[in-house]
């Protein structure tokens, strides 16, 4: 019986060492879609009244269609990214403290899901564009990039970068930062009319 016993527990033994193998199949970690990028070519954007622009060969430009009484209203779609820039035009006439702050509530309407909001001022006295822009930081934030532009006396233009996705910034990031090139392109080559 002792032996019995002796033997049944050396063969227990050599199962469990042969059991503890390298060759478990362990679960792997969520991945997401490798994104390739496109060139950056762009053309203009020459049709508004008050403005032209350039904007990239990837985008689209599509009328604003929830705005339909705003002609100088447009969308820059980019169907690759799911991503759309929004961008309203104002005429100015006296009341531009008061664009400035409807741009800023939009901002402010992000706090809650922001980790962190930068901004970053723009000055081209050449183009007499000026301006912010904002870069709203944080995994659920639904507007990572909005800005806006003026003239100061005459012309006020309103962008905002959304995505028709959940928003997830974190895995969405080089795409963010890809289009935040576009869009600085975007602001580098504004004209008013």
């Amino acid at each position: 019986m002792r032996k019995l016993t002796n033997s049944l527990v050396a063969l227990l033994l050599l199962l469990v060492a042969v059991s503890c193998g390298d060759n478990h199949p362990q679960p792997k970690p969520r991945g997401y879609f490798r994104i390739d990028m496109p060139e950056k070519q762009y053309l203009t954007l020459d049709t508004m009244r008050y403005y032209s622009f350039e904007y990239p060969v990837y985008a689209t430009i599509t009328p604003d269609f929830y705005s339909v009484e705003e002609k100088d209203w447009a969308n820059v779609e980019f169907p690759a990214f799911k991503g759309t820039i929004h961008i309203s035009y104002k005429n100015v006439d006296g009341n531009l403290s008061q664009y400035v702050e409807d741009a800023y509530q939009m901002i402010i309407k992000h706090i809650t899901k922001a980790t962190g909001i930068r901004d970053s001022i723009i000055v081209n006295k050449d183009r007499n564009v000026f301006g912010l822009m904002y870069f709203l930081e944080g995994e659920g934030v639904a507007s990572p990039l909005q800005f806006y532009l003026t003239d100061s006396t005459e012309h006020f233009l309103r962008g905002s970068l959304y995505f028709n996705l959940y928003p997830n910034n974190d895995s969405m990031q080089p795409v963010i930062n890809y289009i935040t090139e576009d869009v600085k392109h975007l602001i580098t080559t504004l004209e008013w009319k």
